[in-house]
């Protein structure tokens, strides 16, 4: 799943506004403008069918997004929605930015989410179930684990989908 579908689906999840998109890639560290961010949320080729617009101007319409962008508006996310966390004396700082290649993004997401909205492993079961997917506690569990553990397992694409289906379903009802 490319990184500007999952911005794409979570936008739309949780009906985040474009001021409120720009404001959290700030808190996050990366600087977007409104055209930037409007570059980000369009769909690429989508199942081979190319908008006539695309069609004319190539590729040039579309911001890619990278790990580094969107770990940061993920990192940002969290701060808009819990607030800035100030660390304690003798503390060391934590490591903002854990997303080491494609295959880590999935899990990253999934962990990211669940502190920013406060979620607990039995929302995110009820969220999974609603995006039509049913994973057992244990199953989350590995998936919501720091790559190199024991139980650790890669978060497919089709559980990404499933939750942010989940997620819209849950946060677009109210």
């Amino acid at each position: 799943m490319e990184n500007n579908d999952i911005l794409i689906r979570l936008r739309y999840a949780l009906d985040i506004k474009d001021a409120d998109m720009i404001t959290i890639f700030k808190m996050g560290g990366v600087t977007v403008t409104r055209e930037e961010l409007q570059k980000m949320l369009i769909k690429s080729k989508d199942n081979g069918i190319i908008d006539s617009a695309q069609e004319k101007s190539g590729d040039d319409n579309i911001n890619q997004c990278d790990l580094h962008t969107l770990e940061s508006f993920l990192n940002g996310f969290i701060i808009f929605k819990r607030g800035k966390q100030e660390s304690k004396p003798g503390e060391s700082e934590k490591q903002a930015f854990i997303i080491k290649d494609s295959k880590t993004v999935n899990n990253v997401f999934m962990k990211k989410i669940k502190i920013a909205l406060s979620l607990t492993s039995e929302d995110m079961l009820d969220i999974f179930k609603a995006g039509e997917a049913h994973l057992s506690n244990g199953e989350l569990s590995a998936l919501l684990r720091r790559e190199g553990q024991r139980n650790y397992r890669v978060c497919g694409d089709k559980y990404v989908k499933c939750f942010l289906k989940g997620l819209a379903a849950r946060y677009r009802e109210r």
